[in-house]
């Protein structure tokens, strides 16, 4: 059952935050070296951890050398993730050592998972504080036990997760501001370690969400990004929808930009779409993991869609969104599939003939359930198939940029150039990268860019009136 936390839990945690700040107003200010592993949603969390941080008094660095305290925010999606945080933690022997005052905690997706935590407790004793994603909310109060008491603590609360508001933020970039909209997910792909270290899909009350968008608007945001591990179930249990959502936000003041992620094509309607279509502010980009393009490896991933409902939702959004850019993910060599599997991937790429490839080489999560499938392939054998496809989305995607040449698009100025530094960036609203000559002025604003020159990754456009 998801937990949202009262307001008078987080009270005391704002009041845990004043406690901390007096503290740290004794001593020289104190400098913090977080940093965030994975997905948006991580990041997310990350700006949060800073907030609060902001408010106890502390500074920030961008390394961990010389810092009263480091916080390594993780993700568990992929082993060397997992690979990296290790490496790092130990690392941080030989500094903690040159000062024992130093705070190392970890939290996130890693340690909600345990024998992670396990291994920490043996192989990294000084390592002080380990919290889950459910005890985000409790940071201010884990930070002040560990000033004033000193005790290891490994708080990593079990359950179908909680929801809590009014948690200060440290935005990462004031023009480009994400939102979460929901956590957890109720999918339970067989390949996927998200639902059991995120817990189960619960969403936040949409005039919360609302709420914040129009705030973040008023202070100088163009881009909202909203967030959830599946984006397009939002608000089921509230007896709302994302399309709702989407209208809402789309009928705001302002001009702005609204994008998402992730989706799940078993839950990408006619009547998402349609909305979609309808709604100037979202982007015309359809991210849709499809993973595999063999029904029968599909349903091995638990995914609750076969190769002929994706091609259905590809053709309505072509249908009702000409102008669509179409990108996936595809996972290589999941536990049991055979190259006949694997052709129909290369058959399905070829058909929707997406505009670009996320692609994965299978990577088995301790604790689900694909990591029991006997997997006889060899990591050699997938390495072929995964170059295999890649030759064929290079091939396809080497012109799939040129149908934009011509075209004039509506972009937000995001800063210097991506192909010269001697240029800027935006991105079209299919969430292509197109670089422009101007000035600093048009930062942060949206300007009408003429494309005149494609490449296999990005486009050039020049400003028009």
């Amino acid at each position: 059952m998801t937990t949202k936390i009262s307001v008078e839990e987080m009270e005391l945690q704002r009041d845990f935050i004043k406690k901390v700040a007096e503290i740290n107003s004794t001593r020289e200010p104190p400098v913090a070296h977080v940093h965030t592993f994975g997905c948006q949603q991580n990041v997310s969390d990350g700006e949060k951890i800073k907030g609060m941080l902001s408010e106890m008094g502390y500074g920030f660095s961008d390394k961990p050398d010389g810092a009263d305290l480091v916080i390594f925010n993780t993700c568990a999606v992929r082993e060397n993730a997992e690979d990296r945080v290790f490496g790092n933690l130990g690392a941080l022997k030989h500094e903690k050592r040159r000062n024992p005052n130093m705070i190392i905690g970890v939290c996130g997706c890693m340690v909600q998972q345990a024998h992670i935590v396990e291994k920490i407790k043996r192989s990294f004793p000084h390592v002080d504080l380990v919290f889950g994603t459910n005890a985000l909310h409790t940071l201010p109060q884990l930070i002040y036990e560990q000033l004033t008491v000193r005790k290891r603590k490994f708080y990593t609360p079990e359950g179908d997760g909680v929801i809590a508001e009014g948690i200060p933020v440290c935005r990462e970039n004031a023009l480009k501001v994400s939102v979460p909209i929901m956590y957890g997910c109720n999918n339970f792909c067989s390949y996927c370690i998200v639902p059991y270290v995120r817990g189960r899909e619960r969403s936040r009350e949409l005039a919360d969400i609302v709420s914040e968008v129009k705030t973040a608007v008023a202070t100088g945001a163009k881009e909202i990004l909203l967030l959830g591990q599946n984006v397009n179930s939002y608000g089921k249990e509230l007896g709302t929808s994302f399309s709702e959502l989407l209208r809402q936000i789309n009928a705001l003041d302002g001009e702005f930009k609204i994008c998402y992620m992730s989706s799940h094509p078993k839950d990408f309607t006619k009547e998402l779409i349609d909305t979609i279509a309808e709604c100037e502010k979202v982007t015309r980009h359809f991210h849709l993991p499809v993973q595999s393009g063999s029904d029968r490896i599909l349903k091995l991933m638990n995914r609750h869609y076969g190769r002929e409902d994706y091609f259905g939702i590809v053709d309505y959004i072509r249908e009702k969104v000409p102008s669509a850019a179409i990108t996936s993910d595809i996972i290589v060599g999941f536990p049991g599939e055979t190259y006949e599997d694997f052709k129909e991937t290369v058959s399905l790429v070829e058909r929707v003939k997406f505009d670009s490839l996320y692609t994965f080489i299978y990577s088995p999560r301790k604790g689900t359930k694909a990591a029991e499938m006997p997997d006889p392939i060899s990591a050699e054998e997938k390495g072929k198939w995964f170059r295999e496809l890649l030759d064929v989305q290079e091939k396809m995607g080497e012109n799939a940029y040129n149908r934009y040449i011509g075209q004039t698009f509506r972009v937000l100025c995001e800063g210097e150039g991506r192909t010269d530094s001697k240029l800027f960036t935006g991105k079209t609203p299919q969430d292509v990268i197109v670089d422009f000559a101007g000035d600093n002025s048009l930062v942060g604003k949206f300007v009408n860019v003429k494309i005149t020159e494609a490449y296999n990754w990005a486009l050039l456009g020049e400003v028009t009136e």
